[in-house]
């Protein structure tokens, strides 16, 4: 294999992106393993936080993200920047207990939706990454290896959204950001939690603890000319307990010629998400089979009581009305 230089690979230590002063001087890379900026004690814990993954990967992750809080609470508040693929970055803060599962190069997060997504290379699409968080999908997605994507990317936590504007600042092709929650209807909200990765919508009580955020519609994104009527899309919701809703809120987009994929949670026991899918929409429904290896497609929830195992994570489902997307997802392979 050719070294990383020859492949068009740029040290982070350069210049890169719009933003570069915004790269944090700790840095690991994903592909060579390569830790910098980093002191011996650094060093450490980040091959302990790796064998932690590692570990925990046998009880679906339990306990590592409290390790990481502790760590967290002990060091002096600092941001990590780890290189996905030569030209992908993400930078969060240092032993998040979240995002750091980055950092074992075994670990693939959402595998099932990477594999999807790589094989749509080709394809000429809008990428709308709701519920975005700090932007990992959308880092990727618009990345050379994934056919550099238009993105726009939807996060309604100020605290996340501002690590979301730093990576659309710190990467070569960058991505649109728009602090906005997503919903049935256009309006304000309240967002409360205190885990970045589970915030939640509590109605539009002012008085809950958390913040005000804007709500948009997915058919807004029409009527804000974000995306035209026949433009082809993916639309990742990942939006913490109001996925129906937002699906409620864009009947145009869903009618046109997009794919959704749309988490379903494994402590949700009744599939309450796909049911909806299956019983109140006009899609057909797939999801990624870890005995087959492929999209299968469902036409009901039966076959989710097997494939969600883990109570403690997201499971993906996959929803279109278009025939080309239907014919993508089932050429889909790992």
């Amino acid at each position: 294999m050719s070294p990383p230089e020859s492949r068009g690979y740029v040290p982070l230590s350069l210049p890169l992106g719009k933003a570069a002063d915004q790269i944090a001087p700790l840095q690991f890379d994903r592909q060579s393993g390569t830790i910098t900026g980093a002191s011996t004690a650094q060093i450490i814990l980040i091959r302990l936080l790796a064998a932690g993954v590692r570990l925990s990967a046998h009880w679906s992750y339990r306990g590592f993200g409290t390790v990481c809080t502790l760590l967290r609470r002990m060091l002096p508040p600092q941001q990590i920047t780890v290189r996905l693929n030569a030209d992908a970055l993400l930078c969060f803060p240092f032993a998040d207990g979240y995002w750091s599962a980055l950092l074992d190069p075994e670990f693939v997060y959402e595998a099932d939706i990477e594999i999807f997504l790589r094989g749509c290379a080709d394809i000429n699409y809008t990428f709308l990454d709701c519920g975005a968080n700090c932007g990992y999908w959308s880092v990727l997605v618009s990345s050379d290896p994934f056919g550099a994507k238009r993105a726009i990317a939807f996060e309604p936590s100020s605290q996340s959204f501002y690590l979301l504007s730093q990576n659309a600042s710190i990467n070569r092709t960058g991505f649109q950001c728009q602090k906005s929650a997503l919903g049935s209807m256009a309006g304000v909200a309240r967002l409360t939690g205190s885990k970045h990765e589970s915030l939640t919508i509590a109605g539009d009580d002012a008085s809950a603890p958390g913040e005000s955020v804007p709500v948009m519609a997915l058919d807004g994104m029409i009527e804000e000319g974000l995306v035209t009527p026949d433009e082809r899309c993916v639309i990742k919701l990942d939006v913490e307990g109001l996925e129906i809703d937002a699906l409620e809120g864009g009947p145009r987009m869903l009618n046109g010629d997009c794919v959704v994929i749309c988490e379903d949670h494994g402590s949700d026991r009744q599939h309450t998400v796909s049911r909806h899918i299956l019983t109140r929409t006009v899609m057909k429904l797939f999801c990624f089979d870890p005995l087959t290896q492929r999209y299968e497609q469902l036409t009901d929830v039966s076959a989710l009581d097997r494939i969600k195992r883990f109570r403690n994570r997201g499971y993906n489902v996959l929803a279109t009305s278009s025939a080309f997307w239907e014919q993508r997802i089932r050429a889909a392979m790992p």
